[in-house]
């Protein structure tokens, strides 16, 4: 397992540890997590895209997460 796969894993669970606090606080934003650390919510993707590439920096890998019980489903014809 690469390098990068492993800090996806570790953000991932961050996001999982804290879901269900985060549904009642946070519903609908966005979350950055930048390894094991969470940067903070936005309310919207490009805020939060901003913010991940500012904490992260650029060309490092950082999570950018809707805070939503059920993940939408996309389909694209």
């Amino acid at each position: 397992m690469s390098t990068e796969e492993k800090i996806l894993q570790e953000e991932i669970r961050v996001f999982e540890h804290h879901k269900s606090e985060w549904l009642r606080s946070n519903l609908g934003e966005f979350v950055v997590i930048v390894g094991p650390k969470v940067v903070g919510f936005h309310p919207d993707y490009e805020s939060a895209f901003k913010a991940g590439l500012s904490a992260a920096g650029l060309g490092n890998s950082f999570l950018l997460k809707q805070v939503w019980a059920e993940e939408p489903v996309y389909l694209i014809y």
